[in-house]
């Protein structure tokens, strides 16, 4: 936990409303005068390259994961690595770009973009951060109802294994998802009052603990899988037509894409992460550097293993949930752990991702009504002998509603394969790529129709083309959904 956590410092996104020498004069430091803050006059930042990378390895190893098998199926031996490989790329080159957007001019001294907004602000006009916002929060809340469906699909995994474990194989163990929701959804109210980003390192070390496990445990299957199949599944180009229509074939690669997006998405949390990362030296850029070429090289090595791994086992019939194609049968217990270690993960994950929506509303509501005191006040709850919580209502009000609502919806769209999909597709090309590579050409003011000008701009209409692409497939799959769905029904 962070000094922050232990001295019961006022809420970190609080202070940033307030100017650095007023957020020390409160704690009675006079400013400068204690090892105690940074430059800009906020308390210590703490992380390191290894806390930023168990960051990363939160957000980027999510759910997403499980439907590469199915993938890699829809693309074939030859198109889905490549795919995967160069989406890895992609989201190493241009992280590093948006990590050189934390500072504002010098990389050691230069002010600090504290969000991601902050840095389209600093580098871009105006209209373009009204988009970037939009975008960013659009995204988190999507992620928020993408994990709440994948947590409660592990849940109700591990409630069928145990009934066929206990009634037989022919039992139907009918389970319905949405109490699982709900149970997800009581969870995070509670951790979503943890009050900022920098106080999260232990769950998301936990998370990203769980998120090798399931992973490992994803992979080990798939080898006995193919063990027992005498041989490797899957084709050069994947699923065939006549096992699926010609349309549907062009659809469903669509939405691979898509998918694999999604699975490397976390720029819109990159430049919040940086900003817990202690002063320089070294620059803060350079320590995120190391931390992503770490974790993407880790996360790749997994995705591949993973991906690649459940298609030789399952072939045109990898499953858009990996651990689901295995059944509900032996080895269950081994199904059930990888199941709780995917909720134990989703549960940190869901904190990682919307700990930047939750700063940016509180921010906004403290600015605009300063004076109110439901607002802006906090109630001292003793925990421990010389330990408080500093109880604010409004974000104890708001955040539960948004924890409310994200659960309701997930409830009425249980669509796990194409939400992820889809997610993927609307946030990779804008926050991923397109954002990061314009901040970067204004910030090193890269000369137009330079080479590296050129360069950067034919990547973004690329990944653009890419994203109207997966998009699209990602719809075509909720709408065939659609024909078969009915409202709190699984």
């Amino acid at each position: 936990m962070s000094k922050m956590g232990e001295n019961g410092a006022a809420n970190y996104y609080q202070r940033a409303a307030l100017a650095p020498t007023e957020a020390s004069l409160e704690l009675g430091v006079q400013h400068g005068a204690s090892k105690c803050f940074d430059d800009d006059g906020r308390l210590k930042r703490t992380g390191t390259v290894w806390t930023s990378s168990s960051h990363i390895i939160t957000a980027v190893i999510g759910s997403g994961v499980l439907s590469l098998a199915w993938a890699i199926g829809q693309l074939g031996w030859v198109a889905g690595p490549v795919v995967m490989l160069l989406f890895s790329f992609v989201t190493y080159y241009t992280s590093a770009l948006l990590s050189d957007c934390y500072r504002s001019g010098d990389p050691l001294t230069g002010k600090r973009n504290y969000t991601y907004m902050d840095a389209v602000r600093a580098n871009l006009n105006g209209l373009k951060v009204q988009i970037c916002g939009f975008l960013q929060y659009l995204n988190i809340v999507g992620v928020a109802i993408g994990y709440t469906i994948a947590a409660s699909i592990s849940m109700v995994a591990i409630k069928r294994s145990n009934c066929f474990h206990k009634n037989g194989d022919d039992s139907p163990c009918r389970v319905n998802s949405n109490p699982y929701m709900i149970m997800f959804g009581v969870a995070e109210i509670f951790l979503s009052q943890i009050p900022d980003f920098d106080q999260i390192s232990w769950l998301s070390i936990l998370a990203a603990i769980m998120s090798f496990t399931y992973s490992s445990i994803g992979l080990a299957l798939g080898i006995v899988q193919v063990i027992q199949n005498g041989g490797i599944k899957g084709s050069l180009t994947g699923i065939s037509i006549g096992t699926v229509t010609a349309m549907d074939k062009i659809w469903r690669s669509l939405q691979a894409f898509g998918d694999i997006a999604f699975a490397y998405s976390y720029s819109i949390i990159l430049i919040e992460i940086q900003d817990t990362i202690k002063a320089p030296p070294p620059s803060e850029a350079k320590v995120m550097k190391r931390a992503t070429v770490i974790s993407v090289a880790v996360t790749t090595v997994f995705y591949m293993l993973c991906g690649c791994m459940g298609y030789a086992a399952f072939g045109d019939l990898a499953p858009g949930n990996l651990l689901t194609g295995f059944g509900f049968y032996n080895p269950y217990w081994l199904l059930d752990i990888a199941n709780a270690a995917i909720v134990v993960h989703l549960v940190g994950a869901y904190q990682v991702y919307c700990q930047p929506l939750f700063a940016f509303i509180e921010k906004w509501a403290q600015r605009t009504w300063p004076k109110s005191e439901f607002i802006t006040k906090e109630i001292q709850v003793p925990i421990t002998s010389g330990r408080t919580y500093r109880l604010n209502l409004f974000r104890l009000t708001w955040r539960s509603m948004f924890v409310v609502v994200s659960t309701v919806v997930s409830m009425l769209m249980p669509f796990f394969n194409d939400v992820v999909g889809f997610l993927g597709a609307i946030g990779f090309w804008p926050l991923t790529v397109y954002f990061p590579v314009e901040m970067y050409i204004v910030q090193k003011k890269v000369p137009k129709w330079s080479t590296r000008w050129v360069c950067l701009q034919m990547l973004s209409l690329a990944c653009l083309i890419i994203t109207v692409a997966s998009a699209a497939g990602s719809i075509a799959g909720v709408v065939s959904d659609l024909k078969v769905y009915k409202p709190f029904q699984s």
